[in-house]
């Protein structure tokens, strides 16, 4: 079983606190076998079995259980009464009604450690913040990153093979279950991944009837990553189609396709009004490997692809990352993190007599400023600003 680290070790840091542990990702990004790995770390250090509890709420015989009374019930027949700490392990704790108050009530009653995982962004909002008020901490989990990609399939970061591994990474993605699968299943087992996230994640739980026009307005997204987009324009589209929708629909879908972690929004940004633009968002999507799986695995756009990866890598690291306007030139990226600050742009070649870096050049302050390529240039700086390669880039350690 590959070891994530990163994830593994920020949990640990916060084992015996007060705090409630929340697991966030999208569905089979990893959040299940991060839990086990923290049930094994705890065997290891000694805890009795019997006071590690895992329930995982999506599995057959934990279905019945639909409400908060039914839950309660559940975990009085499986607490220990051995007068020693109990380590509570929840998957998919979102399909019980009501499991804020229960959890929250462990947490005053018993001398408990307790971590949740859900595939739902709202776990973090409403009756959860509000019983918690900030007591818990959110971790939340993304597919592999290309270095865990290498890591998984024994590629050494300095061998001649990063390059074609980095072609299979952005063609397949990240998600564990593809990456650790035969190249003649991997298709298969991405399309499983697309539709159990828009049937069970998104459909269902949003009471989609029309997965048809769900379905178009996520390939639309997936096709136009890194564009700007606003709800008319995806209404607009849909009505060429024949598919009538509305605004607010298209709003409610953008919504729920981010509430499951399919979609994230970059919000433009006014570096001169230090505020957030009403306008257009982009969206990019969790996996290159959806992206590609929702329009066919259709060729071009590379250049939205590439800016896709980066601004996923971003999120990895732990940025912040919105897009920035400047009076009207555009510079993809902005990204925050414990009060760094740092610019990106992103381009798959730098065409011949252009300057990349001619944006980045129009901002003042000192905060490092990066160009992003996907071909190799074998250039380390245009005016002052550092030309990267994706892949040097990727494989830096952080």
């Amino acid at each position: 079983m590959y070891i994530r680290d990163n994830y593994l070790s920020r949990l640990i840091s916060f084992k015996d606190t007060d705090f409630i542990k929340v697991i966030t990702g999208v569905r089979r990004s990893g959040k299940s076998v991060l839990l086990k790995q923290y049930s094994n770390y705890l065997y290891e250090q000694g805890i009795n079995k019997e006071n590690v509890i895992y329930i995982n709420l999506e599995a057959f015989e934990y279905q019945h259980i639909k409400n908060s009374e039914e839950f309660s019930e559940l975990l009085k027949e499986l607490l220990p009464n051995n007068g020693k700490k109990v380590y509570l392990l929840i998957d998919e704790v979102q399909f019980v009604d009501g499991w804020q108050k229960v959890i929250n009530g462990l947490r005053v009653s018993f001398d408990i450690d307790i971590v949740i995982t859900g595939s739902n962004a709202k776990l973090l909002s409403g009756e959860l913040a509000t019983l918690l008020s900030g007591r818990y901490v959110e971790i939340e989990i993304y597919p592999f990153s290309f270095r865990e990609y290498l890591e998984v399939n024994n590629i050494d970061v300095n061998s001649r093979s990063v390059d074609s591994a980095y072609k299979d990474y952005e063609k397949y993605g990240g998600f564990p279950g593809v990456v650790l699968s035969p190249e003649e299943i991997k298709t298969t087992i991405l399309s499983g991944i697309y539709d159990s996230i828009l049937l069970n994640d998104i459909a269902i739980r949003g009471s989609v009837k029309d997965t048809l026009v769900l379905k178009r307005v996520v390939a639309f997204l997936a096709d136009n990553v890194g564009q700007l987009i606003n709800p008319t324009k995806i209404s607009n589209m849909l009505k060429q189609e024949k598919l009538t929708i509305s605004n607010h629909t298209v709003n409610r879908y953008l919504e729920l396709l981010q509430d499951a972690y399919l979609f994230y929004e970059a919000k433009p940004y006014d570096i001169r009004g230090k505020g957030y633009l009403k306008q257009n968002s982009k969206y990019f999507i969790a996996d290159n490997g959806l992206r590609n799986h929702a329009v066919s695995h259709k060729d071009g756009n590379l250049g939205n692809r590439l800016e896709n990866i980066v601004y996923l890598e971003l999120l990895r690291r732990g940025y912040k990352v919105d897009i920035v306007r400047l009076d009207d030139k555009e510079i993809d990226f902005i990204a925050k993190r414990d009060g760094i600050i740092e610019y990106y742009q992103v381009a798959y070649q730098i065409p011949n007599n252009s300057h990349e870096t001619d944006n980045l050049l129009m901002i003042k302050d000192n905060y490092k400023k990066i160009v992003i390529t996907g071909r190799y240039e074998g250039i380390d700086y245009i005016d002052g600003i550092e030309i990267k390669y994706i892949v040097d880039w990727l494989i830096e350690e952080e």
